[in-house]
């Protein structure tokens, strides 16, 4: 650590590089904190969990029961032991709660003032965060599976939608209608993410073993159909026969540079794509093990070097070293199958949410050095509380003239 640091001092090194090595030793020592809690609010599963990209304080939780949670993840005692509290809930008491299962929840992305819900009851809900009201509701004709928004759109406010209809929906947040429509799938649309690179490019995953990447700006349908063995994607006729997986395919995540997709499919297969091409990259994880009839929110790492795949494996987090697909590690502590991880690039953090209705913090370990120099800190502040004051500080001072 003293090398990185004394290279960036002389300009050696850039100065990212040091803040690569320590995210990436980080995420490398990721335990189950016993410290810290999450409030257990929900009576069921959770599906979905999202962490607001402003100030990095608030989660959002949406669960089978149909309530949706928020809580601040802030340690305000100071104190090693927290729990992270609940601060407000959509509950079943509330008039305007989901009937039925929650499958995704996302913060706008710029502004905590407001959320988005979609769930199997065949709606979607803007909601004013303050009131916990919505200020808007989508109805479609069938279930929702997922929906998102652009994090970095500038030029639109388009919401896409993956419902069990095989026409992805793109709904307009300023007009408050849904405005297009896209068509190309054959089996129900279980997945949906915009790209963090370019804001008109999405990409979109269904049951019917495909994942298309569409430019929203055309009305020809889409850019390309991904190929698993990497044959022709500019035909018509060999759109027909690609696919990505040999299942369902019901996981999308792009890198945070977004040059990558990342697939789950229920054959048991991950596979990495680059984003621009439609190339499959051929990166083998081995068995990746999905049995989720549903959406599998998976997540990956930011600011690593490499970076990290953080995937739901039954009762726990598979962790794959991106590029060369090797198992990194194997996260357990949830007591039955986990359904959503999201990571937390402000302090290389990651929360799991699964069936047992728990949300668990994996945190990093403090280094040996940092755990000594705590104790140290403590020792010696207990230390000066029992010892006399430093003689240089004595009032030796006395009215006796001997």
């Amino acid at each position: 650590m003293l090398g990185f640091l004394t290279a960036r001092q002389t300009g050696l090194d850039d100065p990212l590089r040091l803040r690569r090595v320590e995210s990436t030793r980080r995420v490398l020592s990721l335990k189950l904190n016993p410290d810290r809690d999450v409030d257990r609010i929900h009576g069921n599963g959770i599906n979905t969990i999202d962490i607001e990209a402003v100030e990095g304080r608030y989660m959002l939780s949406g669960g089978a029961d149909g309530v949706i949670v928020i809580y601040d993840l802030e340690n305000f005692g100071g104190k090693p032991q927290y729990t992270c509290k609940a601060v407000c809930t959509v509950g079943r008491s509330s008039r305007h709660v989901h009937k039925f299962s929650v499958e995704t929840v996302q913060w706008y992305p710029y502004d905590t003032g407001m959320f988005v819900s979609s769930s199997f009851d065949k709606t979607m809900k803007v909601w004013d965060t303050e009131t916990l009201k919505p200020a808007e509701v989508f109805e479609f004709d069938g279930t929702v599976y997922s929906h998102h928004l652009s994090p970095i759109a500038r030029k639109h406010s388009l919401i896409a939608v993956g419902t069990k209809n095989p026409k992805i929906q793109l709904c307009d947040l300023k007009s408050g209608s849904r405005i297009h429509v896209l068509q190309g799938h054959r089996g129900e649309v279980l997945s949906v993410r915009w790209s963090p690179r370019y804001e008109h490019i999405l990409a979109s995953a269904s049951a019917d073993s495909k994942v298309k990447v569409w430019d929203v700006r055309r009305a020809s349908g889409s850019l390309f159909t991904l190929d698993q063995h990497n044959g022709d994607k500019s035909k018509a006729s060999s759109e027909a026969v690609n696919t990505a997986h040999n299942g369902r395919v019901n996981g999308l995540c792009f890198t945070s540079d977004g040059l990558y997709l990342l697939t789950a499919g229920t054959d048991d297969r991950m596979r990495l794509w680059n984003s621009a091409s439609g190339e499959n990259t051929l990166v083998n994880y081995g068995k990746v093990c999905n049995e989720s009839r549903k959406r599998l929110q998976f997540t990956v790492s930011r600011g690593c070097s490499p970076e990290f795949v953080f995937v739901p494996c039954g009762s726990s987090v598979a962790v794959y070293a991106l590029h060369t697909g090797e198992l990194i590690t194997m996260l357990r502590g949830h007591y039955n199958n986990v359904d959503c991880c999201e990571f937390h690039p402000d302090y290389q953090e990651l929360y799991s949410g699964g069936k047992d209705c728990n949300i668990l913090a994996w945190v990093p370990v403090l280094r040996a050095a940092d755990v000594e120099e705590e104790e140290s800190n403590r020792e010696n502040k207990g230390a000066a509380g029992q010892s006399s004051v430093n003689p240089a500080f004595q009032d030796a001072w006395s009215s006796d003239e001997d």
